[in-house]
């Protein structure tokens, strides 16, 4: 994991801290990098992540749904019948 600080220095202690918290926020995800950024009595973090398997999304009716088998017969078939826009 490459870890940069950024605007002033840190600790081991204090960076392995925030490790543990970027860890438990984003639990099931792999962590690639993180970022600490000093400012003043503030610490902001930019986490980067090793997300290898992109996952499709579908829009259907104006909601987001990972898996075309959560809808029923007469969505899969709207979707099916749609005018694909490639980007």
């Amino acid at each position: 994991m490459k870890i940069n600080v950024i605007g002033g220095e840190m600790t081991t202690q204090e960076i392995d801290e925030y490790i543990k918290y970027a860890g438990q926020k984003y639990t099931g995800r792999q962590i690639s990098g993180l970022d600490i950024i000093i400012d003043g009595e503030f610490v902001d973090l930019k986490v980067y992540f090793k997300d290898t398997d992109f996952q499709r999304t579908y829009r259907s009716a104006d909601y987001l749904v990972n898996n075309m088998e959560k809808l029923n017969d007469a969505k899969q078939s709207e979707f099916s019948e749609k005018q694909r826009h490639w980007v």
